[in-house]
């Protein structure tokens, strides 16, 4: 459809958003670690401070797709995806209108 640019700009907007979030997290999680080390006698592993950039970058990168998805129903439709739930009397959660199968 014509909005497809829209939506395409909006999903890579929200993967740069997650990366920013992934590297913000990992450093924040670093400084805390070189600021714990000369207090405790271990430091935490780094798989530990990637596993805790990662979530907060999966956690954001999913919330901003999930509202370029919402964002892709409203253009497509003119309705909010919680209008088009009501109107078929389904009350589904939003997002499983449509499915990112569905695009390149």
């Amino acid at each position: 459809g014509p909005h497809l640019h829209r939506y395409a700009a909006c999903q890579s907007h929200a993967f740069v958003k997650g990366i920013g979030t992934f590297l913000a997290g990992s450093g924040a999680a670093f400084a805390v670690q070189k600021l714990a080390r000369q207090k405790l006698p271990y430091s935490p592993q780094w798989s530990l401070l990637l596993a805790a950039g990662s979530l907060g970058s999966y956690v954001v990168t999913k919330a901003e797709t999930q509202k370029c998805s919402n964002f892709w129903i409203y253009l497509e439709t003119g309705k909010s995806p919680q209008e088009l739930a009501v109107t078929d009397g389904v009350s589904h959660p939003a997002g499983t209108v449509i499915s990112s199968d569905c695009f390149p």
